[in-house]
């Protein structure tokens, strides 16, 4: 589970990316020793020991450019409204600047925690720098090199140390869902009809909702709470500042969900953006429902709705598990099976399977498709069991888990879901040599 979000700050040019990258253990940030280069938030998750986190690398901070003011607003906000922990990067073969100091301003006001790395410090001669940033009055300096790694794990441990405490959130039978799509597919109209009231802001115009908005309600004596969540666009196709921020905010979200609605607009059909959305969801491994919405504005046979099924399985091949719904929230068209059919994938995400019995489906996919050679050797199953919920996972104990092909690990999915049922939920499938 995610907890706790790390926003790195600085002027242009100190590293942030280098170290934004050392962070996340993967190249994700553009990396050029010329100012400006990152103009973009990039968010990623990380993970420090067993701690783990969402990062926001951010643009560099300039007085002298035109547009200061501006990228200060960006920076501060990104600061203030989504992270938990900011680290603000300094350049210690320059020495503090009129930025550095401008920016530990504005981070003092945030009344945030902060940690102060001081950067490109790879040589010991250049150590004695560091103290000179004591004057910024954020805390105590840590030397580190992004490019070399150096101190980087001293830095994430005094981030681990300032994240709010991890728990796993208690609450009790409440069922969790949120609703994601990209912009004006009918998400707050949907969660309107889902309350039975005007409860979130509806407009035609992209980009009405901007922060998730959580709304607890109960039916038929089970208790819900529906986060209808800021629209999500494509990273390189946002343009608000302040929409970027929701992005953040629904993924965050998704992380806090036990079932998420997947909307699509039935009328302007489906686009790659909607792809990407989608897959928020998978990668979080919720159970997810695809929300065909304004089926009412599509011109319609007795074939049609099977076409636009076709469609969605075509593009969300993903996804096969997903039930999908047809659903109108201007003309109220089944918005009642939406709550029984969040509540049965609920159930499925949580359900348990007896080891006997899931090993006899085993042995039954192995008799009717026996493994074949790959990677020099045979599978060989030995036994299985689920090991936990949220979603279903299941380990099998083989004799090379080198031997199992992708192919054959998605027959097995596929035996073990016609046995089982699973619809809504992913399921994970680990093999394990055995001892």
């Amino acid at each position: 589970m995610i907890s706790g979000v790390l926003a790195i700050v600085g002027r242009a040019n100190v590293g942030k990316s280098t170290i934004f990258n050392r962070i996340v253990g993967e190249r994700v940030s553009i990396v050029e020793d010329i100012p400006g280069v990152t103009r973009d938030r990039i968010y990623a998750d990380a993970q420090w020991l067993t701690r783990k986190f969402k990062v926001i690398d951010t643009g560099g901070i300039e007085i002298d450019n035109a547009s200061f003011n501006q990228q200060i607003k960006i920076q501060a906000e990104i600061a203030i409204e989504e992270a938990d922990v900011i680290l603000f990067v300094t350049n210690g073969r320059e020495g503090v600047t009129r930025e550095d100091e401008y920016v530990a301003r504005i981070l003092q006001k945030s009344n945030k925690p902060v940690v102060l790395a001081v950067n490109k410090i790879d040589d010991i001669a250049l150590k004695d720098m560091i103290y000179d940033y004591y004057s910024l009055g954020i805390g105590d300096p840590i030397a580190v090199s992004g490019s070399h790694g150096i101190g980087i794990g001293d830095v994430l441990d005094e981030i681990i140390q300032m994240m709010p405490q991890e728990s796993e959130e208690e609450h009790g039978d409440e069922i969790r869902f949120s609703i994601i799509g990209r912009p004006n597919v009918g998400k707050s109209s949907l969660t309107n009809a889902i309350l039975g009231e005007e409860r979130v802001i509806v407009s035609n115009i992209e980009g009405t909702t901007r922060d998730a908005i959580d709304t607890a309600f109960e039916k038929d004596g089970q208790k819900y709470r529906v986060i209808d969540t800021a629209g999500m666009r494509k990273k390189g196709k946002v343009y608000e500042n302040v929409e970027k921020y929701s992005i953040l905010r629904a993924l965050r979200s998704v992380e806090k969900s036990d079932v998420v609605l997947a909307v699509l607009d039935g009328e302007r059909g489906i686009i790659e953006q909607d792809k990407h959305v989608a897959g928020n969801a998978h990668e979080a491994g919720k159970g997810v429902i695809i929300i065909v919405n304004k089926w009412d504005l599509v011109t319609k046979d007795e074939k049609t709705m099977a076409k636009m099924e076709k469609i969605v399985r075509e593009h969300f091949k993903y996804l096969d598990y997903a039930p999908i719904l047809f659903t109108s929230a201007l003309k109220n068209q089944r918005i009642d099976n939406i709550i029984p059919m969040i509540k049965e994938v609920y159930e499925n995400t949580r359900k348990r399977v007896q080891t006997s019995v899931l090993n006899d489906v085993l042995l039954d996919a192995q008799a009717m498709n026996p493994t074949t050679t790959f990677n020099g050797g045979r599978l060989k199953i030995y036994y299985g069991n689920q090991v936990s919920i949220c979603p279903p996972t299941f380990v099998l104990f083989v004799n090379d888990p080198n031997y199992l092909h992708f192919s054959y690990k998605r027959y097995l999915e596929n035996r073990i879901r016609e046995a089982f049922g699973f619809e809504g939920t992913p399921i994970h499938i680990i093999a394990r040599k055995r001892d």
